[in-house]
């Protein structure tokens, strides 16, 4: 059976100076740094007596927010650019102003990118949902089937709302009428139970971070 904790990346400076995350290295702020270790501290309570692989995400921000809480845990994170965020196209390295202009397709209300519908690329050279479906299935594949059983994923938004419609075994194009979103900082935890049913106990919990 598995349990498997997410963890999104803590506060990073593209939260706050008005740029765009997505494959750009923004590394964490001094708040996202003090998130991090509260997680951490956290985590390390709870979870004291079991063992964990953690994998994580390449990106700045992720990566530091994973050193972070597997400092306080005393293990290694694994870092993969699978679990990257979504390749954002022309849109990296510019500002969420510059983006609110060109966009290439319609995206859902109160968010700069995300499409609307599962195959629609909002810029010149992203990653459609479908295309970060198809990067993380090899990855979700490989970790249901290793002998570990605890595992703690450190990720961005947008791949972890993939990642949760993956483990719940929704089909992708449910993707056009439904979102599994996330916030900094949150904490989502899964487990399988003895007949192998899949089970989200909780979704984006932000106390780990108070």
């Amino acid at each position: 059976m598995k349990n498997i904790i997410t963890i999104q990346h803590t506060q990073s400076i593209q939260h706050t100076n008005g740029m765009v995350g997505s494959w750009a290295d923004w590394d964490l702020t001094e708040l996202g740094i003090e998130q991090a270790k509260r997680i951490g501290e956290h985590l390390s309570r709870e979870i004291k007596n079991e063992r964990y692989i953690m994998y994580s995400s390449d990106l700045l921000r992720a990566k530091h927010t994973a050193e972070i809480v597997a400092s306080f845990l005393g293990i290694k994170p694994i870092f993969t650019d699978v679990l990257r965020e979504f390749n954002l196209g022309e849109a990296i390295g510019k500002s969420k102003e510059w983006v609110q202009k060109n966009l290439k397709c319609s995206v859902w209300q109160k968010t700069i990118d995300w499409a609307k519908n599962v195959d629609d690329k909002p810029f010149i050279g992203a990653e459609s949902k479908r295309d970060v479906w198809n990067r993380l299935i090899g990855f979700y594949n490989q970790i249901l089937e290793s002998p570990d059983e605890n595992l703690i994923i450190v990720s961005h938004d947008g791949t972890l709302s993939i990642f949760y419609a993956l483990w719940l075994g929704l089909d992708i194009n449910m993707f056009n009428k439904c979102n599994l979103s996330g916030c900094k900082g949150g904490l989502s935890f899964m487990h399988e139970d003895s007949d192998k049913n899949r089970i989200i106990s909780r979704l984006n919990d932000l106390s780990y971070i108070r």
